[in-house]
């Protein structure tokens, strides 16, 4: 529930950030130190994922004002499609890059770090449809994982400057808490997961290595966090080089069309879920971080004081762990967000699930993750080895 003193507070504070203009919103972010360097402070990193796509919420790099957002908040960025096997590889043969170095080229011009996301989208809806019928041939389980190996080592030689890899995303059914089957793992078996993070230590060896999921800490993931427990300690016990759990962090209202409620957090299981992943040596990376406020009401006060307050929540929880490396946020504004197009509201209107509102003007979520990158306690000065 939310505080009845801190949502006053955050109903002012959007009450005053939709009064004020660009300019005297935009001035107001500008005078506080940026997200990043409020990261930094603490040994951690900001970040953002963008898109290079031709239109829409996807077209986020096209759009000036979330690029001076991104170089004004953001240490890193991430490709939010563009290093996806859809969109790099329309047939076997092919790779396309346009998209990706596009990002790749604006974070290297404006002096930004990049992550890799992602080498394995191991999901049978996200392969792109050529690799549901491909012939393998006699040598299936041979074949499969050259193909795996060569467009690892072809990602990692083309951005050799990405600290951090989602080498592994979404295996784990959310629903059974068991691992999904795709047409590599028919071909070669569920070792496809193993041989992809071995490639990518051989090919990428200063990197960070991420398995990333949306297991989270509302209830009805109970499975779901089960199931990547047991995918993380097969990890372990099979000398699989992982470095770090990626924890997407999709949190309030969930992510489907009859989810009902916008704040049930499961706190002292998802504590539990987080000790038993640190108590295995990994990091922890925020990788994909935005409240979805679909269920919220339409009051843009009330719902943006809501949103302010799971998140602060969330993160001082998160950051409380120094094992936590850092936080990406899926999306700087609202106009550019992937959950305008998908689980609409009810009423129809448009989501606030970001930092930005579509005007690029500072929300009370931007201060909720000022807050808690303040109070958190500094990581160590060194990664654990």
């Amino acid at each position: 529930m939310i505080q009845s003193q801190t949502r006053r507070g955050l109903m002012l504070a959007a009450g005053a950030a939709a009064l004020a203009g660009p300019s005297q919103a935009s001035s107001a972010s500008r005078a506080e130190p940026s997200l990043a360097d409020l990261a930094r402070a603490g040994g951690r990193f900001f970040g953002s994922a963008v898109g290079a796509g031709d239109s829409g919420v996807t077209a986020s790099l096209g759009d000036a004002t979330y690029r001076d957002l991104l170089k004004r908040e953001c240490g890193m960025l991430v490709c939010e499609n563009e290093m996806k096997w859809y969109v790099l590889r329309p047939d076997p043969t092919t790779f396309d890059f346009t998209r990706a170095d596009r990002i790749a080229d604006f974070a290297r011009d404006n002096g930004l770090d990049l992550r890799g996301h992602t080498l394995l989208w191991h999901h049978p809806q996200w392969f792109p449809a050529w690799v549901e019928t491909h012939d393998f041939g006699p040598q299936s389980a041979t074949a499969a994982e050259a193909m795996l190996v060569d467009h690892i080592q072809r990602l990692a030689a083309r951005y050799p400057q990405i600290l951090s890899w989602d080498v592994v995303n979404e295996t784990v059914d959310a629903e059974t808490g068991e691992l999904r089957e795709t047409p590599l793992s028919r071909a070669m078996g569920q070792s496809v997961l193993d041989v992809a993070f071995h490639a990518a230590r051989e090919a990428a060896p200063q990197a960070q290595l991420v398995y990333n999921d949306y297991m989270s800490w509302e209830a009805g993931h109970e499975k779901h966090r089960a199931g990547v427990l047991r995918l993380l300690e097969g990890f372990k016990a099979r000398g699989v080089p992982i470095d770090a759990l990626g924890v997407q962090s999709h949190i309030g209202s969930g992510n489907s069309d009859d989810s009902v409620g916008f704040d049930t957090a499961q706190e002292r299981e998802w504590r539990a879920f987080m000790d038993e992943v640190t108590g295995m040596g990994l990091e922890v990376v925020i990788t994909e971080f935005d409240v979805h406020d679909k269920n919220l009401p339409a009051d843009i006060p009330t719902r943006d004081a809501a949103v302010a307050d799971l998140a602060r929540r969330y993160l001082d929880l998160m950051l409380s762990y120094p094992q936590t490396t850092g936080v990406v946020a899926w999306g700087m504004m609202d106009s550019h967000s992937w959950l305008q197009n998908n689980w609409p509201r009810a009423d129809g209107l448009p989501k606030r699930p970001t930092p930005y509102d579509a005007r690029g003007r500072a929300k009370p979520l931007r201060q909720a993750i000022a807050d808690a990158f303040r109070a958190a306690p500094p990581r160590p000065a060194e990664r654990p080895a």
